[in-house]
């Protein structure tokens, strides 16, 4: 029965030890994943030069910065924890090991000292010939080679135990210098912490300042994106009532619209229509590459500046100079227009979907072309004057309603 709770509590303390070493090794992965978004931040902040008209897409990725940098030292605090129970795992292990070994060490000698008093061999020679008769006699033969292959195999075991021990004592001093390791990085993130929420405050500092300057600018940006909204809605009017044309045609293709007063569309816009909407939540980014996400679709209170209210149509994407904006579904280009603050911007059309890609330099495609899930549409535009940054705007219409892209991306 001991032997039986022994190995019952074995294995319940390997099991356990199992599984906080792959919960120790997810947080590890999580963490470093995180440390790969702080490195790409911290590019863009240094490659983007601080200037008015892009002090609040600065102070945004500084934010996302912090909020990375707390939930590492969040994540290394549960790996401490998580540390703490391996180790506290180990060392019950190695304890159940060490009793259990002590047992079969004793049950051991046991049998050697009793082997020893019947050391001689004559002993075995009478313990089988006085047997009644032949069968009994064999037994007793195949009984005595039993015990001397159990006490081989009691002594193999005694020395893998052993073995065992040593090993998990091994890997508890090692689990004991990766936590002192973990504490160092911890103090080392909670000074990077202090350096970067002074950081912070210097730029809100700065901007309160010059908050009027601001203002002034989010004033010329709403009066731009109102541009780009009614310049959308006039093109989206401009093809719902071209495709009515094509709809009534004799000559035309079979068009119906999913709405009344909506953009008409054939049998392959339709079933291009509804694999996009059945891809909701799984489309590619439109970009490939480091970015980050400084503008959010709708109106937003901003969280660090009083009185600075901001609104979107679709998400603002910082990204690296050089990279290109990329169809995030199969489609047709359908538009390609240029507006004061959004350069060149295409629209490519997905039956009655539609994405933009504005802030685009050189343009890659023309009006008319069909494009394929990934296909580089054009060069993002750097702009020198806004301290070289480099920013794509997005949005994602259905008809004439705009959506959150945040929604339809992965």
């Amino acid at each position: 029965m001991k032997v039986k709770l022994l190995v019952y509590l074995l294995f319940c303390v390997f099991s356990l030890s199992a599984q906080q070493s792959v919960q120790v090794r997810e947080l590890e992965k999580e963490r470093l994943a995180t440390l790969a978004e702080i490195e790409e931040t911290n590019r863009l902040l240094k490659e983007n030069k601080l200037t008015t008209s892009n002090a609040l897409n600065r102070l945004n990725l500084l934010v996302q910065q912090i909020n990375s940098r707390k939930k590492i030292i969040q994540l290394l605090n549960q790996e401490i924890i998580s540390l703490d129970e391996e180790i506290g795992f180990k060392e019950m292990q190695v304890k159940t090991l060490e009793e259990n070994l002590d047992a079969k060490k004793q049950h051991y000698a046991a049998s050697i000292r009793k082997m020893y008093l019947h050391k001689n061999s004559s002993d075995y020679l009478l313990f089988i010939l006085s047997s009644q008769n032949f069968t009994q006699s064999f037994h007793r033969i195949m009984y005595l080679k039993a015990y001397s292959g159990w006490q081989k195999k009691q002594a193999e075991e005694i020395t893998e135990k052993q073995n065992t021990i040593n090993l998990e004592k091994a890997q508890l001093l090692a689990n004991r210098s990766d936590k002192l390791k973990l504490l160092g990085t911890r103090q080392s993130e909670e000074k990077q912490l202090s350096e970067e929420e002074e950081s912070k405050k210097g730029e809100i500092k700065t901007l309160e300042k010059n908050k009027k300057a601001l203002q002034e600018d989010l004033a010329k940006k709403e009066k731009q994106a109102n541009a780009l909204n009614r310049q959308i809605e006039k093109i989206i009017a401009e093809e719902v009532l071209k495709s009515e044309k094509a709809a009534k045609s004799e000559s035309g293709e079979n068009r119906t619209a999913e709405v009344k007063g909506g953009y008409a569309m054939t049998e392959s816009e339709r079933t291009l229509s509804s694999t996009f909407a059945g891809n909701k939540g799984k489309l590619p980014f439109p970009l490939k590459g480091n970015y980050k996400i400084v503008g959010y679709f709708g109106v937003h209170q901003h969280k660090e500046l009083s009185k600075i209210v901001t609104n979107n149509n679709g998400i603002d994407i910082e990204t690296t100079s050089g990279n290109e904006a990329t169809a995030v579904f199969n489609g047709v280009v359908s538009r390609i227009f240029i507006l004061p603050g959004y350069n060149n911007s295409i629209i490519v059309r997905h039956g009655n979907y539609l994405t933009l890609y504005s802030n685009i330099d050189q343009v890659y495609v023309k009006q008319g072309d069909k494009v394929n899930t990934g296909q580089a549409l054009g060069k993002i535009y750097t702009d020198g004057e806004k301290g070289n940054s480099t920013l794509l705007h997005f949005e994602i219409w259905k008809e004439q309603t705009k959506l959150d892209p945040l929604s339809w991306i992965k």
